[in-house]
């Protein structure tokens, strides 16, 4: 009796599973189908905007023709799954707008209002956004996952070049020229996994800010001529700065504050900064190594307070000398122009390990301290003329009263040269 039951069980659970699948296909059938991404020809529409706005939901290509375009007010794309592309640097988007406008605007149509409206995969690529000085970000991108710009050119725009705010899942930004913009050229904030690759930043405020990150991988680009800073990170981890040309920052080649830990800044060069090379404000359990630091007028590397565990090995510190002489004056008036070079300091801070590095031709010593520092260790490294703009001799490598701490091994020239 109990088989008979279980085996009249199975055969209407069976029927009701056939059942199902054919009410399903019924419906399938009956559901009107989902429209195809299209391409579309921007020179067949009367604007800009009517282009974009004729994406269905499915998203396409929409092709910008070779022009300049003025823009009174931002262009806005509203839909994933898109490609907006031009013929390069001859399909020009010129922002004429003075009310702190962006040029373009990449966020869905009820976002942020709906967290949940955000827009998967859109890419922009091969045309020039510019600005001036009273307009805004020359892109704006909000909640956009895998957002991907390449072979882009943004500059003269009076905010950021291209921000990206809340586009969190796996940014990239590579083969791109940004240059002139008055805020960043590049402005991060809540990214993972964020990939800026193989581009040219020139004479923005700053190259790249990234804040309230995660992953940043920033590789085999080329920074010269920023007003302010090269690269400020703060508030992210687990990321990797190397293969840079960071030259000719009026401020601070690079600067990690507010809770980073885990980041890693190799072989890098870091040339020619008034304000400093590596500023670690607030940064742990980081690694510097295999930089070069060269013509940097402000301390090369400097290790704060707030900051510590830090790894500092395999980097040269030098000036602009070459086979027996320098090939920059030394007191030249243009602060550019002029030879410097500068080493590690070390301020209240703990837990650090100076080893293996080259220091040569520097303003000043090569390592020193400043308030109470606790298990430094400093071995290892060859120092030679240094202390070359001192008004009187001094130790090329000073720890001061530093506790529980050793320096060893250490191949100094001497005396340092007031």
């Amino acid at each position: 009796m109990k088989r008979i039951s279980r085996a009249l069980v199975g055969l209407f659970v069976g029927s009701c599973s056939v059942l199902g699948l054919w009410a399903a296909l019924c419906l399938a059938a009956d559901a009107p189908a989902k429209p195809k991404p299209v391409t579309i020809d921007a020179s067949k529409f009367p604007t800009l905007q009517a282009a974009l706005d004729a994406l269905p939901e499915s998203g396409g290509v929409v092709m910008l023709p070779p022009g300049e375009f003025e823009l009174k007010e931002p262009l806005v794309l509203a839909r994933g799954d898109t490609r907006l592309a031009g013929a390069g640097d001859a399909t020009r988007l010129v922002n004429r707008n003075e009310e702190g406008q962006p040029a373009l605007i990449l966020r869905g149509s009820d976002y942020p209002k709906n967290k949940k409206a955000r827009l998967w995969r859109v890419q922009l690529a091969n045309f020039r956004i510019s600005g001036n000085p009273k307009s805004g970000d020359g892109v704006l991108a909000e909640g956009i996952d895998e957002i991907f710009i390449h072979g882009v050119s943004v500059d003269h725009n009076g905010g950021h070049g291209i921000n990206l705010v809340n586009c969190y899942e796996d940014p990239r930004i590579a083969d791109s020229i940004i240059t002139y913009n008055a805020a960043a050229g590049l402005n991060i904030c809540g990214g993972h996994d964020i990939v800026v690759n193989a581009n040219h930043f020139e004479e923005n405020l700053d190259a790249v800010v990234c804040t309230n990150s995660f992953n940043l991988c920033m590789n085999g680009n080329n920074l010269d001529d920023h007003l302010r800073h090269g690269v400020v990170i703060e508030n992210t981890y687990g990321s990797v700065l190397s293969g840079n040309m960071i030259e000719e920052c009026n401020g601070i080649a690079i600067i990690l504050d507010r809770d980073c830990y885990g980041i890693t800044i190799s072989a890098n060069v870091i040339a020619h900064h008034l304000g400093g090379g590596v500023d670690l404000r607030d940064a742990w359990g980081c690694a510097v190594s295999a930089n070069t630091f060269t013509l940097v007028h402000t301390n090369s590397i400097a290790v704060g307070p707030d900051s510590g565990r830090i790894t500092i090995t395999g980097n040269n510190f030098c000036n602009s000398f070459v086979g027996g002489k320098d090939r920059r004056l030394k007191d030249s008036p243009n602060p550019m122009s002029r030879d410097a070079g500068t080493g590690v300091f070390l301020k209240g801070t703990a837990d650090v390990v100076v080893s293996g590095n080259t220091f040569s031709g520097l303003d000043g010593r090569a390592v020193w301290t400043e308030g109470e520092c606790r298990r430094l260790l400093i071995s290892n490294n060859i120092v030679t003329d240094v202390g070359r703009r001192l008004k009187e001799k001094k130790p090329a490598i000073d720890i001061g009263a530093a506790k529980e701490s050793v320096v060893k091994d250490n191949i100094v020239s001497e005396p340092t040269t007031p």
